[in-house]
């Protein structure tokens, strides 16, 4: 009896149709065991693009620089990969940041100071949009730098703010939240924590971080301001003079850069020994605050349990004069202005990589594609960063479009070896260094009759470059 039974309920369980059902049924829970993997893009990392105003490539230790403490970009750098080599095509912060978005040359998307609205055209493929496309849930914190009537359409949240002018004190740089008034480095960093900790646990996020520091507080006499636990750092520490500081140097700058905004921000910041200590401090104690809100924000990333799916990258939107040829502030041809900080930490990587290929800003959004597996727009003009394809690059143009009287347009190539460059206003003005035996830009072989046939090849091929890049 028994064994008939059995045999019976292998007849039923054996039947098609209930094979069927099983089938379907194992199917189903498949399905729904992978859901978070395959439907909801788990697989995909994460991302947190952090962009540092106003940031010379050798503000960090990483860099060698001896005196600067931060430990936290230093330890992004030594998980990840360290550009040495890396650029931004516009030294200055509404053109740089607009490149960043859009993956073009101040050249081609034609935005910067004065210009009215980035056009839309060049918006509908920025980098927060084709992400959105993707099922990435984005955040963007801080000073966005670009004039867009659409920002608040760009992210699925977002928030601009930055330095307020109305002060001429520290109150420029500090934010209300509830009953407590913090810097906006303290700020940004917050709201990146909290970002981190309740975006949906069902997308990938991608978030982007805009710190106004280290930019100086362009209304205050003091410049530089920073969060007061920060007062004691650096003191007791004499910084070295900056190099090419002889009048030499700033004799042979053409008029117009001589009486221009680069030298007036010098008497603002370093005209005199006692200010030029106060401000490299500051501007030293401000990257030094960045780095601390670095540290937390990947407390908080380990803490979700998300660390591990997190790609980090982090780059300046362009460099700094700190008293070189008697100058401050950025927007001229020299590597002053144009080098920056660029680390990319993948955590699914392995890391301790310097990197010598030449980087730039409009990189960036390709780089952020690439990573999420996701075709970056025909348009783009970048390469990604985690690209073999980036090794090909031999050279780049530089340019500074902007139109106005206190600061001299201009245009350059730089080579692995040569720089050439030339004021749009002037053309007749032009400098060229050999960087493999002046990287510092100290001698300009323009006149060299040995070298004109150099400059020839180079301005041709500069020209090229525009034409190319041009809308």
């Amino acid at each position: 009896m028994a064994d008939r039974q059995i045999s019976d309920r292998k007849k039923v369980f054996n039947s098609p149709i209930l094979l069927n059902i099983f089938s379907t049924m194992r199917k189903v829970v498949l399905i729904f065991l992978f859901l978070p993997v395959f439907v909801f893009g788990q697989n995909k990392p994460n991302i947190i693009f952090i962009l540092t105003d106003d940031h010379r490539w050798d503000a960090l230790g990483v860099a060698g620089n001896t005196i600067i403490q931060t430990p936290e970009m230093d330890k992004l750098a030594r998980e990840g990969v360290y550009f040495d080599k890396a650029f931004v095509t516009t030294p200055i912060c509404a053109a740089s940041r607009a490149s960043f978005l859009t993956g073009l040359y101040e050249r081609t998307h034609r935005y910067t100071f004065g210009q009215g609205a980035i056009r839309q055209i060049f918006m509908d493929h920025s980098y927060p949009v084709e992400l959105r496309k993707a099922g990435y849930y984005t955040g963007f914190f801080g000073k966005f730098g670009v004039n867009y009537p659409e920002f608040k359409t760009l992210f699925d949240e977002g928030e601009s703010y930055d330095r307020n002018d109305k002060f001429k004190d520290a109150r420029g740089y500090y934010k209300t939240v509830g009953k407590d008034s913090v810097h906006l480095t303290r700020y940004t960093g917050q709201k990146a924590i909290d970002f981190i900790q309740n975006a949906p646990k069902n997308k990938p996020f991608m978030l982007s971080l805009s710190f106004s520091a280290p930019h100086g507080h362009d209304p205050s006499e003091q410049q530089y301001f920073w969060s007061p636990q920060f007062d004691t750092m650096y003191r007791g520490i004499t910084i070295p003079d900056p190099p090419l500081k002889e009048d030499a140097y700033f004799q042979a700058l053409p008029s117009f850069v001589r009486n221009g905004e680069n030298r007036r921000r010098w008497y603002w910041r370093f005209d005199t020994p006692e200010k030029y200590q106060r401000s490299v401090k500051g501007y030293y104690r401000m990257i030094s605050e960045i780095d601390a809100e670095i540290g937390k924000i990947r407390k908080a990333l380990a803490e979700s349990g998300q660390a591990d799916n997190t790609v980090i990258i982090l780059m300046g939107d362009n460099g700094y004069f700190l008293g070189e040829r008697q100058l401050a502030d950025k927007w001229l041809m020299y590597d002053n202005s144009l080098r920056v900080p660029l680390i990319v930490m993948d955590p699914r990587k392995s890391g301790n990589k310097r990197s010598k290929d030449l980087a730039l800003n409009i990189d960036v959004p390709a780089t952020v594609l690439d990573i999420a597996g996701i075709d970056p727009p025909k348009t783009w003009q970048g390469i990604s960063l985690v690209s073999s394809r980036l090794s090909r690059r031999k050279e780049f143009l530089a340019e500074h479009l902007w139109q106005t009287p206190i600061i001299p347009p201009s245009e350059a190539i730089r080579t692995e070896r040569w720089k050439y460059f030339r004021y749009i206003n002037d053309p007749s003005h032009e400098e060229l260094y050999d960087l493999n035996t002046d990287p510092a830009e100290q001698k300009n072989l323009a006149l060299d009759p040995a070298h004109q046939e150099l400059k020839e090849k180079l301005r041709v091929r500069m020209e090229k470059l525009i034409s190319g890049y041009l809308p």
